[in-house]
């Protein structure tokens, strides 16, 4: 089963594209610095971008809206 559900996180982001664009995002500066949000024991998923996602979840990621 997929952690976070795709439920949830649209339930918070209104389109799939642009909860693709966030998770995509923040995995790439994840990767790139290393910099969690949490502590890596927190995390269900291994991979920066499950990790983004989880963090949009939880609310530490704001989506402001344009």
């Amino acid at each position: 089963m997929i952690y976070p559900s795709i439920d949830k996180l649209l339930t918070i982001v209104d389109s799939k594209y642009k909860l693709v664009h966030i998770a995509a995002r923040r995995g790439k500066e994840i990767l790139e610095t290393g910099h969690l949000q949490m502590k890596p024991s927190e995390y269900v998923s291994k991979k920066e971008i499950g990790r983004a996602l989880e963090e949009v979840e939880k609310g530490l990621i704001i989506v402001k809206e344009d």
